[in-house]
């Protein structure tokens, strides 16, 4: 527990001292895209699995480079992967996500990237087997990585789906769920 504290904030001390630097969003590279501003914040929302699953998942993105920026994320009402709560299953779950994202390519209207993150998931998962209520302390340390891409399609405005693959280090999650996480979404986010 402690290293996970220790991870987390060091990510974000070395965000505090880029909050100075004059970025442009992640597509500034590209002088032919007309919607590029002199924006380094983004602040975006997972609206695919707000709809779908019920998970608010709300991030921050900050741009520390026009190729790369770190985003902190609160997913609330977390789910391992897509599970539903069906049949009594019930998530009373939260996380807080790191990622620091990496931009290439040089399309006028948005851009790939690919991420390194660490999640912290913790709270319970509660469903009944057998007639009876049995609850998993689903609190773990995450590591893992994905993949998306952006759209600029305005001034202020980008979205896009991504995907992630990971995997828990907890042994009671892994024995009730596997080790592998599989997850995703489409985000819309607005910069200033």
């Amino acid at each position: 527990m402690k290293k996970i504290i220790l991870s987390l904030a060091i990510l974000c001390f070395a965000s505090h001292f880029s909050i100075g630097q004059q970025v442009i969003s992640s597509s500034s590279g590209n002088a032919n895209n007309p919607y590029v501003g002199n924006f380094n914040n983004e602040i975006k929302l997972n609206f695919l699995n707000l709809i779908w699953l019920g998970s608010f998942e709300v991030a921050y993105e900050k741009y520390l480079s026009e190729s790369h920026s770190i985003e902190f994320q609160g997913l609330f009402n977390d789910r391992f992967g897509f599970n539903n709560e069906n049949n009594g299953k019930k998530y009373k779950t939260n996380s807080v996500q790191a990622a620091m994202h990496f931009y290439f390519g040089d399309n006028p209207n948005g851009r790939f990237h690919i991420y390194p993150l660490l999640k912290v998931r913790f709270g319970d998962f509660e469903e009944v087997k057998n007639g009876d209520l049995t609850t998993t302390d689903m609190t773990s340390f995450i590591f893992g990585g994905g993949f998306g891409y952006k759209w600029e399609v305005s001034d202020h405005f980008a979205f896009g789906p991504y995907a992630s693959i990971s995997r828990g280090f907890s042994k009671e999650v892994n024995d009730r769920f596997s080790e592998i996480e599989v997850n995703g979404g489409f985000s819309l986010g607005y910069r200033f």
